[in-house]
């Protein structure tokens, strides 16, 4: 496998958990020892704000790799969590499509990037916006691969549907590497028999791409970015925490399996 792993976590629906998902598996990640890096790709920028970076102080961002005015290297930055960094996001992105729209290399600015300036790290996870676009296009064309949270709600499986067609297309034109990492059900309230149907009708479809852990409804996640920290520095013991703990371990021990196969 090349260095670093790079995983892309996408879907093209928002308020599915994407960027919590980021935030705490780069940090679990990070507390076992290895350097982890977010690059948040959403003109949004919730990672960088869950992570503490006041816009202001963003004086680099991803914005600026995509555009090649920086090296991944010059916009990172440290954040509280020792040996996670952040390459931040700004309102800039909203417009980068258009700038990037005619150039031959539109689709590979990501991929070139990384592989220029980011040996430092051992995991690279990719937060992309709510919408299958040129963004999220090159973090699947830079991706080993794509882990996809899915909310625990009755459109699911359609828009999960529309995601897997996405990642086929790449598989097929300019990625042939990219596989699903696999698939997180998020926002699960177990008192909802239509959440439990989801959850079932997902596993049955996708089977072992479902990871065992499911992340519940969880308000201690929902403050926690408020605060600048991701929900496992926030409240350790709350249900959401540990749930991302669970995913976490799970993700390690697939990418451990991974670099021994």
């Amino acid at each position: 496998m090349r260095h670093p792993r790079i995983i892309t976590i996408a879907n093209q629906k928002g308020g599915v958990g994407k960027t919590t998902t980021a935030i705490n598996l780069a940090t679990a990640l990070a507390a076992i020892g290895e350097r982890a890096l977010i690059l948040d790709l959403d003109p949004q920028g919730n990672a960088s704000t869950g992570l503490g970076i006041d816009r202001k102080d963003r004086l680099r961002s991803s914005y600026d790799v995509i555009t090649e005015h920086a090296t991944i290297a010059e916009a990172a930055m440290e954040t509280a969590v020792p040996g996670l960094s952040i390459v931040p996001s700004t309102l800039d992105l909203l417009g980068v499509e258009m700038e990037i729209a005619g150039a031959p290399d539109r689709a590979l600015r990501l991929r070139k990037a990384i592989r220029g300036s980011a040996d430092d790290y051992s995991y690279i996870l990719i937060d992309c916006p709510p919408s299958l676009n040129l963004l999220t296009l090159n973090a699947m064309t830079a991706a080993d691969s794509v882990l996809v949270p899915l909310q625990c709600e009755f459109f699911a499986l359609e828009g999960l549907s529309q995601l897997l067609d996405t990642v086929a297309q790449v598989r097929r034109s300019i990625n042939p590497d990219l596989v699903i990492q696999g698939i997180v059900l998020t926002m699960y309230d177990g008192r909802n028999n239509l959440a439990n149907q989801v959850v079932a009708d997902v596993r049955a479809h996708m089977g072992d791409k479902v990871y065992d852990t499911i992340i519940p409804r969880n308000v201690r996640i929902s403050e926690a970015p408020s605060y600048g920290k991701p929900a496992i520095l926030y409240d350790l013991k709350c249900a959401g925490s540990q749930a991302y703990l669970q995913l976490a371990s799970e993700v390690i021990r697939q990418e451990r399996r991974l670099r021994a196969a």
